[in-house]
């Protein structure tokens, strides 16, 4: 096992802007990392120049105490899981796990020793003779993940090896490299587009954009304390509701308007601001938003909109609002919701997340 440290890592194509701009980061020995973010956001890249499929424009990558900018991957101990599988389809599966070892000249025992442990740890025993063209698609994505553990690498890495899964096998599997994780406690790197897997996955969650990272943190930190505004509305499934409107004066109070709607704004948060008429952002999560069945809660902000869509989700719907011609979601339990009928809503002021007119979260 080993740690990565990424020190002021750019990459650059000829005539593009930079793919990967300035990042430096800090992986844990054994620590399971998540980079997500949407397609062209530099991810990938990142990825494959620690693996030294690319290399750097500037920076250095030390994997344990070595910089390895100038090691070759095969000799940089990694290992890595792709999209597409990559498995030799003449080859059986024992065939595709050991083909690595075979190369290495490693002795014929051990060789068999290690494929018989990553078989039963994956549970693709019974597969073993079978080719990839016999086997299911989830199956072939473990037998992908063996072939790598068949190395013993000291660092794992992913590059969105669940994308041509189902959703239900999505599922299945990304509790199984939860797992596997927990079993091998090796140092894991994972790309994803998926909110949802880097939510699940990751002990910690590297957000970027355009080749920079946003934020970086355990999941629910990111979740709960975004640092602006492009955080909050990638992570979350539905995505944070984000109202425009502006900090003005209303009775000689500070307030948040939208429309006829108010919302009062803490002096901390006016303070940052440094001044009134300014155009703010409120961000509300969609299960803090609440139908009103009766009498509002106290200290809550009503809102009055008309119901447009409604998708029942079994347990819970998904509430599609029009709220002063500013769209929001609202995740209720309520069944009585009729589409194109006024409806209240409310949600506490301590749930809401103010962002300044450059996006950035205010700290209450």
């Amino acid at each position: 096992m080993a740690s990565v440290t990424l020190q002021n890592l750019s990459k650059t194509f000829t005539g593009q802007r930079p793919a990967v701009n300035d990042v430096s980061l800090e992986i844990a020995d054994g620590e399971f990392l998540v980079l997500v973010g949407p397609s062209g956001c530099g991810k990938s890249t990142l990825l494959r120049m620690i693996a030294g499929l690319e290399s750097p424009s500037a920076g250095k990558i030390h994997i344990g105490d070595r910089v390895v900018n100038d090691v070759a991957p095969k000799d940089r101990n990694i290992a890595m899981v792709f999209q597409n599988y990559a498995l030799y389809p003449h080859m059986s599966v024992r065939q595709n796990l050991a083909f690595g070892l075979k190369l290495q000249k490693v002795p014929k025992a051990e060789i068999h020793s290690r494929t018989e442990h990553v078989a039963g740890l994956l549970q693709i025993e019974n597969l073993l003779d079978r080719k990839p063209g016999q086997i299911s698609g989830g199956q072939r994505q473990r037998v992908a993940v063996g072939r790598a553990i068949m190395r013993q690498p000291a660092v794992f890495l992913f590059d969105e090896p669940l994308s041509n899964l189902d959703a239900s096998l999505r599922g299945e599997m990304r509790r199984e490299l939860a797992a596997l994780h927990r079993r091998l406690q090796t140092t894991m790197i994972y790309v994803t587009h998926d909110q949802v897997e880097a939510m699940t996955l990751g002990d910690r969650i590297v957000v970027m954009k355009d080749g920079v990272v946003q934020q970086v943190g355990p999941p629910l930190e990111l979740y709960n304390h975004p640092v602006n505004r492009f955080v909050a509305s990638f992570l979350g499934s539905p995505p944070m509701n984000l109202v425009e409107g502006k900090l003005t004066t209303a009775h000689e109070a500070a307030v948040f308007r939208f429309g006829s709607h108010t919302v009062p704004v803490p002096e901390s948060i006016v303070n940052q601001v440094g001044s009134r008429e300014t155009p703010l952002t409120l961000g509300i999560r969609p299960e803090h938003l609440h139908a009103v069945n009766s009498k509002p809660a106290a200290d809550s902000i009503p809102l009055a909109g008309v119901i447009e869509e409604v998708q029942p989700l079994g347990s819970e719907s998904l509430v599609h609002l029009l709220i002063e011609n500013q769209p929001l979601i609202a995740k209720t339990s309520s069944t009585k919701i009729a589409i194109d009928a006024p409806s209240k809503f409310e949600f506490s002021p301590d749930h809401v997340i103010w962002f300044d007119p450059a996006g950035r979260a205010m700290t209450p």
